[in-house]
């Protein structure tokens, strides 16, 4: 290599801000005293970023020194409802949020949907390894076809999605049960692999469809960031557009930009579209 572009790469900043985004579905019988504990854990560090708590469970994405990202973890799954809460993640040279806020909601993914309860049994998954061994052979062990189903916002899906996914164009994520009752013949006869970009809105979007009869339903395990994290870019085009001042990620999880924006915090439609 020569000199030049050697010192050009060491010239380069070191990402050394750890992102993470996790959820879990699990009944919480006091979230307004959950949200206060949360709040004095993270009161006075550096971590921002925004975490949400509902009667149905919790929904995080957070960023900051890695120590702090790690010892909060700890913490949280101290408690035993949250033990074995997993997390996606990706690094970033600058603090991509603004300002820390915990907050409790009805829902920590919200679609309008009170049959639907998650923590009363999740949706059958496959994890990154498998899903992309099925798409390399265009199929699934059982010989079916696989129907990848794109749960995000339409303007989500415009900046990447999988090769051949389906998007029925949703403006957010409580027009998905509109959706499903108008295309559910378009997933007959096939495998259905719901995913999104971390895992939260796919889980419902699957328990829906199971509920609703379609047949042969899964989850992507961890959305496309875990997929992105265990399998890199393969049958995907394009990058995963996030809401926080990264904008997307490619698929090795690089981020377009390097900006901290409050637009996660300023969008009042975050926990739909999360």
């Amino acid at each position: 290599m020569q000199a030049g572009a050697l010192a050009a790469l060491e010239s380069r900043p070191v990402p050394d801000i750890l992102n993470i985004a996790a959820y879990r579905f699990v009944p919480i019988d006091e979230p307004i005293a959950l949200r206060d504990s949360l709040r004095g854990q993270v009161a006075n560090g550096g971590l921002k970023g925004t975490i949400l708590v509902a009667p149905e469970g919790i929904n995080l994405f957070l960023a900051g020194p890695p120590e702090e990202v790690r010892a909060f973890l700890d913490f949280l799954r101290a408690d035993a409802r949250f033990a074995d809460i997993e997390t996606k993640e990706s690094w970033s040279e600058a603090q991509p949020f603004r300002r820390m806020l915990v907050k409790a909601k009805r829902e920590i993914i919200r679609m309008d949907h009170p049959a639907i309860q998650p923590a009363a049994g999740r949706a059958p998954g496959v994890d990154a390894t498998t899903l992309r061994r099925w798409l390399d052979r265009g199929r699934d062990d059982e010989g079916r076809p696989i129907a990848l189903l794109d749960t995000r916002n339409a303007f989500e899906v415009e900046h990447g999605s999988f090769e051949g996914a389906i998007d029925w164009r949703i403006a957010k994520f409580t027009e998905f049960p509109a959706a499903l009752e108008a295309h559910r013949n378009e997933l007959a006869g096939k495998t259905v692999v719901s995913f999104c970009t971390g895992g939260i809105r796919c889980e419902k979007a699957a328990i829906l469809m199971r509920e609703a009869g379609v047949q042969n339903v899964l989850q992507l395990e961890g959305g496309i960031l875990k997929y992105f994290e265990e399998v890199g870019g393969a049958h995907y085009r394009g990058e995963c557009f996030v809401f926080d001042g990264r904008e997307a990620l490619a698929p090795d999880l690089s981020a377009r930009s390097a900006r901290a924006s409050a637009r996660a915090f300023e969008d009042p439609d975050l926990s739909i579209k999360r």
